[in-house]
């Protein structure tokens, strides 16, 4: 395991600052998505009107959007049916199941897509692992489900091996 398995291709605040233009002129024409604290906060299953907002324009721009989330499906259900997303629920990242899983289902090819998450540990090196480009960003709320809080301690650390490497990582407004 390399430390560059855990570096992010880009770092933008949120989900919402990728602007369908931005990932169009990568040739990006498919977003899979964390959920928990990545498009919803972990303990808001509702979303919020920036949410809705950014669906909107990506699924204006043809641009599909799949959530993959290592939650079960019944939680993954619940929350993605106000939005309208298709999900792979139980996705076991940092293992590439549920990226593979979403990719083959819609014939996307690995230089389209892009893995957008709040974890180095799991979406990142999930999406190194499937060869495809990876977006950290910021987590939504600041507290985490109790199971996460053991890979942000592990993070920590992984941020301080990046950082000594590459130089501070710094979030942008878009990629």
């Amino acid at each position: 395991m390399s430390i560059d398995d855990y570096r992010p291709t880009f770092m933008v605040e949120a989900v919402y600052d990728l602007k369908a233009e931005d990932l169009l002129k990568h040739g990006i024409h498919a977003v899979l998505v964390d959920l928990d604290n990545t498009l919803i906060a972990w303990d808001n299953p509702d979303g919020t009107a920036e949410v809705r907002a950014w669906i909107d324009e990506m699924t204006t721009a043809d641009i599909a959007i799949v959530v993959v989330s290592n939650n079960k499906h019944s939680r993954v259900e619940r929350a993605v049916s106000l939005f309208g997303v298709d999900f792979v629920s139980r996705a076991m990242k940092p293992f590439t199941r549920g990226i593979k899983i979403a990719m083959e289902r819609y014939g996307f090819s690995p230089d389209e897509v892009i893995m957008v998450g709040d974890q180095l540990m799991t979406d990142i090196r999930a999406s190194h692992r499937a060869g495809i480009r990876s977006v950290l960003v910021k987590p939504l709320v600041t507290s985490d489900a109790w199971n996460t809080k053991f890979n942000r301690f592990r993070e920590r650390r992984i941020w301080r091996k990046l950082e000594k490497k590459y130089g501070k990582l710094t979030y942008q407004k878009g990629i």
